[in-house]
């Protein structure tokens, strides 16, 4: 075996098409773009032009708006936070924040906050400090021996406060 006998396997590289190189290349003449006007040329296309009539998205009405000053929460129920105390990963006497639910992968990231739902059962009696939460969220914490803390939600560093 020499260095000069390494090569790669039949069919493993594939030339590319080289365009306009002759009636007998297939690719030739056109190019494989038909005939004249503005679709053989380069750079243009229209797209959406329905031949003058007006196009679709011209013809539909404008809908809703995008809030870009909406909060984005990661929610989490009850039934995920009981399951991670049960397997250890979370500390039922510690205070449980967003940090400590990243940091025990019950969520994967906080965003801009977490917001707690009432899914499933709690039998842990837990001091958590969320964003959000809902009524049936807060009354199973608290049937439960437990408090919820409501923050603020965590403002951008640009934002004069």
């Amino acid at each position: 075996m020499k260095l000069s006998d390494i090569a790669d396997n039949a069919g493993a590289r594939k030339k590319r098409m080289r365009v306009g190189r002759g009636i007998g290349s297939g690719k030739g003449k056109t190019s494989g773009r038909g005939g004249k006007g503005q679709t053989a040329r380069s750079g243009v296309r229209i797209k959406g032009f329905e031949g003058g009539q007006m196009p679709m998205h011209r013809r539909l009405p404008k809908r809703g708006f995008n809030n870009i000053f909406a909060l984005d929460f990661v929610e989490i129920n009850l039934d995920r936070i009981q399951q991670a105390i049960d397997a250890k990963k979370l500390d039922a006497g510690s205070v449980i924040n967003a940090e400590s639910l990243v940091k025990s992968g019950a969520l994967r990231r906080a965003k801009d906050g977490v917001r707690l739902l009432g899914r499933g059962e709690l039998t842990a009696k837990i001091n958590i400090e969320v964003h959000g939460a809902s009524k049936s969220a807060i009354a199973a914490v608290e049937k439960a021996g437990g408090t919820v803390k409501l923050l603020a939600p965590a403002k951008d560093e640009g934002e004069a406060a």
